[in-house]
């Protein structure tokens, strides 16, 4: 997956408008695009979206966050509808995942599903707290897919009175967006970069997406369907990489003991054969 595009959990207009474009995934929001006198509403139209026909799509549904005591309501009624995952605001760490972890066991196995089938992905930099535990996610459960960052609630949190200067992240954001990529490495996860909040600027879009390709983030949220194609492209490895990458990979297989081999006169070693790797992968995804 190279795109995650927001879609609110009340627009059945805007989920069929999504569904028609390029995007990898889906994220069906009942949180911060969502009205709090239309949340519940919002759970029986998100309900449609996820029982209508599928096609390629992933589909996430991004439920409220565990302090506003609406998460267990918004899992019971979109589990029986078997999301691909859930995405969890405000996630602090390790526990929160774990947490949720638990309660996707309970809805598959009273619904009759595979447990462990829904996979989950946590926005984890959208409080001080959570900063601090983006060092904690390794292991915390085989569900987990990747981790978000995002700088919008993290700039309420922190009292700034914004979190960009002319498009460009100020230095918190960027310690919040650096943690949150070198945290999922460490976990072994997806790093997902953030959405760019300013929909008519697509060579900023362009600009974050590449910077954030070329850093280790695998994919990257948006919130506009203009902003899907950019973002694919950004993702999606180049002709020239693919071929480096399979080269490399080749000159290991024919000398599977090699700890470094030769090509066009360079030297190539084991961390050049696994970034190779995950160029490859990145095509199957």
């Amino acid at each position: 997956m190279r795109s995650f595009l927001f879609v609110p959990g009340d627009s059945a207009r805007k989920f069929n408008r999504a569904r028609e474009g390029a995007a990898d995934a889906l994220i069906l929001d009942l949180e911060d695009s969502v009205a709090t006198d239309q949340k519940n509403a919002a759970r029986g139209i998100t309900q449609d979206m996820l029982s209508a026909e599928r096609g390629a799509q992933t589909l996430f549904v991004r439920v409220n966050a565990f302090d506003s005591g609406r998460t267990l309501g918004d899992l019971a009624a979109v589990m029986p509808h078997r999301p691909d995952g859930i995405v969890l605001p405000k996630c602090a760490g390790a526990a929160d995942v774990t947490q949720l972890s638990l309660y996707l066991d309970a809805f598959e196995a009273a619904a009759g599903h595979e447990v462990g089938a829904a996979r989950i992905v946590g926005v984890a930099t959208e409080t001080a707290q959570s900063v601090f535990g983006l060092g904690s996610y390794q292991d915390a459960s085989q569900r987990l897919l990747g981790i978000m960052w995002g700088g919008e609630d993290l700039a309420a949190s922190l009292g700034a009175t914004e979190n960009n200067v002319d498009g460009v992240f100020t230095g918190p954001f960027v310690l919040a967006r650096n943690l949150c990529l070198m945290g999922a490495a460490a976990a072994g996860i997806m790093a997902i970069d953030t959405v760019s909040t300013r929909i008519k600027d697509l060579d900023l879009v362009e600009m974050e997406a590449r910077a954030a390709r070329r850093d280790g983030f695998g994919a990257k949220a948006v919130i506009h369907p203009s902003h899907v194609d950019i973002v694919n492209r950004a993702f999606t490895p180049t002709d020239a990489e693919v071929e480096w990458a399979e080269r490399v990979v080749a000159a290991f297989q024919d000398d599977p003991q090699a700890g470094v081999v030769t090509i066009n006169g360079r030297m190539i070693d084991k961390p050049h054969e696994r970034a190779a790797q995950k160029i490859l992968a990145a095509l199957r995804r």
